[in-house]
């Protein structure tokens, strides 16, 4: 893993992978929901309003999944100082906050059908809705740090760490708090789905997931290409300076 943390072999590899995973992500989350919406039955109780799983769920795993790396790479960053540990850090924060409001959004559609009501404060929304809120904070935090140095970025990376506690609260919130939100349909080698909504939903966040992994290594060549690109300027400047 240490030899990835090399710029110069990062983009090598970023630029095979980036391409093939947004289209292939694109491609296969469109027959997902392709599936999803239109060939998978309806539910017997929910109707059709279930179908909004097939995209609520997959914005809900990647919402947190995008913490998660956050806070995988802050770690990294704390503990081995990998070159781009912060970056990908970085990159994961504007992708993560997309699919949390996705997943807020897409539950609040569901939610008017299911429960009678838009948004409710139970355990499980409010904590995502602190996920968002954290995803802002921690985007600011890094966005000073790219400005202003070491410091700050460690600040963002222990901000990127401590957030990571939100992540068991909001999976394990239906089960610690009287909620409307459903407990877990799928869990570690067994599923409570019928296998008519299982198998779309597992393609829909596959599909997702692929293109999650392609934006994220296409922002951290972007922020690659800033840096060398400011790099340069600061060089240039100095030399002009000195002559």
């Amino acid at each position: 893993m240490h030899g990835f943390a090399n710029p110069a072999r990062f983009l090598r590899l970023a630029r095979w992978l980036t391409m093939p995973c947004l289209v292939a992500g694109v491609v296969i989350a469109a027959a997902a929901l392709w599936w999803g919406l239109l060939r998978a039955p309806a539910d017997a109780l929910q109707g059709d309003s279930v179908r909004i799983l097939y995209l609520h769920v997959p914005a809900a795993w990647l919402g947190m999944w995008g913490w998660g790396a956050i806070a995988a790479a802050s770690f990294a960053e704390l503990v081995w100082r990998h070159p781009l540990a912060a970056i990908a850090a970085r990159a994961a924060a504007v992708p993560g906050a997309f699919y949390t409001v996705l997943c807020l959004a897409s539950g609040s559609l569901w939610g008017r059908p299911a429960w009678g009501a838009w948004w409710v404060w139970d355990g499980r929304l409010t904590s995502m809705l602190v996920l968002l809120f954290l995803y802002f904070a921690y985007m600011a935090l890094a966005d000073a740090a790219g400005r202003d140095g070491d410091g700050n970025s460690r600040l963002a990376a222990i901000f990127g760490l401590v957030g990571a506690v939100n992540i068991p609260i909001i999976h394990y919130s239906v089960i610690w708090w009287n909620s409307l939100h459903q407990p877990p349909s799928i869990s570690m080698g067994k599923s409570a789905m019928a296998s008519d909504f299982l198998y779309p939903l597992l393609v829909s966040v596959l599909g997702f997931t692929l293109i999650f992994a392609g934006v994220v290594l296409a922002r951290m060549r972007a922020i690659l290409a800033d840096s060398q690109a400011e790099a340069r300027l600061r060089r240039k400047a100095m030399s002009e300076d000195a002559g």
